[in-house]
């Protein structure tokens, strides 16, 4: 005996065929973290994706804040209510990097500003559906990069910003559901790098395309002197891979014992928190 047919669908029915694929996402992605934690690598990665465009650091989201902020007893005269404000901000921020993706030929974008892992609350409120890509390393290895980029000043007031970022991004994301929230440890993604990848990709919803661990060989919006700077390391390391680990563990030859002290004193706790021995 067999089966009887499916009824047809109706006119407006948003029933699916069982094999239909499910959407594409096209929800805003936010690469975070603290500075010199490797969060430029993953931006050239994910701006190596056929579907994702991340472009050159924004940093001037959380300036407009202030219009439903410290601003927003005056600017409430306007009538408009808060949420019309948000979506203005959204429709702005988001339509910059929508054009730019759309010129690439991208369907999605990606923001990677390091500064926004201390305004997640913010960036979550104008963008409810953002997934938050959140990059951690060693804090101990992000003193010393401080310090070989910045000088030993910006090392000095690493010890309490390192933690601070952390303890605020990972804040936020615990308020979040898994699928808007995802940590990268930057020691994972050099000593595993596909794995990592597919994991983060699998995160975002989009499908794993081999060439995204090429990105040296794709075009990019980056200043010259992060060529320089990444060519150098190369040499320094060795290799000519677009992704090496030489510089996981540095702090071991190169943390003079003021900045060991600094360390252990005032990122002790996180770095104890995240198991990093």
């Amino acid at each position: 005996m067999t089966e009887p047919a499916a009824p047809p669908a109706q006119p407006g029915s948003t029933m699916a065929a069982p094999d239909a694929d499910p959407p594409a996402r096209t929800a805003p992605i936010f690469l975070v973290g603290c500075q010199r934690s490797g969060t430029t690598f993953l931006r050239l990665v994910l701006d190596s994706h056929s579907r994702i465009s991340c472009g050159p650091e924004t940093r001037f989201l959380p300036d407009l804040r202030r219009i439903v902020g410290s601003d927003w007893e005056r600017l409430s005269r306007f009538g408009f209510p808060r949420e019309d404000w948000l979506r203005r901000i959204a429709d702005f921020f988001g339509g910059v990097h929508a054009d730019y993706a759309h010129g690439r030929g991208k369907a999605r974008w990606a923001d990677k500003t390091p500064l926004y892992a201390i305004s997640l609350d913010f960036v979550t409120e104008v963008f409810p559906d953002a997934q938050i890509v959140h990059v951690i390393r060693d804090g101990r290895d992000v003193v010393v990069s401080h310090r070989k980029r910045f000088g030993y000043w910006s090392a000095v007031k690493c010890v309490v910003k390192w933690p601070r970022y952390i303890r605020t991004a990972r804040a936020v994301g615990a308020t979040l559901p898994a699928d808007r929230y995802h940590e990268l440890r930057y020691e994972d993604a050099v000593r595993e790098p596909e794995k990592s990848m597919r994991a983060l990709f699998e995160f975002l919803g989009e499908p794993w395309e081999e060439g995204v661990l090429d990105y040296v060989d794709k075009p990019h919006d980056v200043a010259g002197k992060y060529t320089t700077e990444a060519d150098r390391r190369r040499v320094a390391a060795g290799t000519d891979s677009a992704i090496y680990r030489s510089r996981v563990g540095s702090y071991r030859r190169e943390l003079d014992p003021f900045l060991r002290l600094l360390v252990a004193v005032f990122s002790g706790r996180m770095l104890r928190e995240l198991d990093y021995r």
